[in-house]
């Protein structure tokens, strides 16, 4: 569990078009009623991804947040005492504060109708740029099955997590006959 920081989880949802519709896909509520899916994606601190939740695009946040912390089980006996969840104004509410409460969690919450402030969320948002940008198929969702969706996602954090403990490695440690520049 080196270089994961477990204290800080942060969680959002990214909307994705998904044109040929299938299990997961719902009316986007941002894209004009085309069918969409969205994803709940939980980061470490440094926006490692933990775990994804996929859902209809017409699913609202709060509901999913259960399903996309219940992802943090893996890490067991690994995970720290004191755990903060970082979440955007989506999740402002009391039933998503008795949700975090009861799972003896900390929470920052942005609040509903004051200035966007980031904090430590911006994590979050650059790890669903990696997963739209770096891989054509969560960009546009093709495929029509959940396993195949969860699939493609697996592959696509495998990779995201290859290259973070590879850039993390050249930083951190030094070794003879290292590369004089990082490929």
């Amino acid at each position: 569990m080196i270089g994961l920081d477990l204290a800080n989880l942060v969680i959002d949802g990214c909307i994705v078009k998904a044109p040929l519709g299938g299990e997961v896909a719902g009316r986007s509520p941002v894209d004009r009623g085309k069918q969409g899916t969205k994803r709940s994606v939980m980061v470490d601190g440094k926006g490692i991804p933990l775990g994804v939740v996929v859902a209809g695009a017409n699913r609202h946040d709060s509901p999913l947040l259960e399903p996309t912390l219940g992802k943090r089980a893996w890490f067991g006996p690994w995970l720290p005492e004191q755990i903060t969840v970082h979440l955007d104004a989506g999740y402002d509410s009391g039933k998503t504060r008795d949700l975090i409460d009861g799972m003896c969690c900390d929470y920052v919450i942005s609040k509903k109708g004051t200035p966007l402030h980031t904090g430590a969320r911006w994590v979050v948002e650059r790890t669903n740029s990696w997963h739209n940008r770096g891989f054509r198929k969560l960009h546009i969702c093709t495929e029509r099955r959940v396993r195949v969706i969860e699939a493609f996602i697996a592959l696509a954090n495998a990779i995201i997590i290859t290259r973070r403990l590879i850039a993390e490695a050249w930083t951190r440690y030094r070794w003879d006959g290292r590369p004089t520049r990082q490929p």
